[in-house]
């Protein structure tokens, strides 16, 4: 019986076969010179492009960093709705908006006070409610949210640190 060329067999057997050869084992892959780095890489990236169930098969799951922390920040915020976003707390725009945002404040804050500005502008011209909470009145609660910067912001799914320019709030209440 004749061996079979590789060039007929599928890349991924003939792959296998490349890596089983005793070529492979003898050569440090690891002190390959540019040139031979770069055909290899080129052979490599050929096969891998001619196999993409391959490559969906061994690519790892994404890797969220920020999964667990952003959990953590809704969880806070749905057990402090009530708080946060009832129409009876003091406030502006439409009670029965369907966008919500709770901006946390300190009286001697410049940007607290471009920031209730920008939202006043917002509130508008969105379907949007702002409830004012002075968080010297309300220290629990900003340490509830673990929230020390002012002007902060806290919608449903999210909440913002420092003041946030009108165009970015605006482009949150439209998402």
């Amino acid at each position: 019986m004749r061996p079979t060329p590789l060039s007929s067999l599928s890349p991924l057997v003939a792959g296998i076969l490349f890596l089983a050869s005793p070529a492979v084992g003898e050569t440090d892959f690891s002190d390959l010179t540019p040139t031979e780095r770069a055909i290899f890489h080129a052979e490599i990236r050929e096969a891998l492009l001619g196999l993409p169930d391959l490559v969906d098969r061994i690519a790892p799951p994404p890797i969220d960093p920020y999964a667990g922390a952003v959990a953590d920040d809704l969880a806070r915020i749905e057990a402090q709705a009530a708080r946060l976003f009832a129409n009876d707390l003091p406030g502006f725009g439409a009670p029965d908006a369907t966008r919500t945002i709770a901006l946390l404040t300190r009286s001697d804050c410049t940007d607290c006070a471009l920031a209730e500005s920008d939202l006043r502008e917002l509130a508008e011209s969105h379907d949007l409610r702002v409830t004012l909470i002075d968080m010297d009145a309300n220290p629990d609660l900003a340490q509830v949210l673990g929230l020390d910067l002012v002007p902060s912001y806290v919608l449903p799914d999210m909440m913002l640190r420092g003041h946030i320019p009108a165009i970015v709030l605006q482009r949150y209440l439209t998402e």
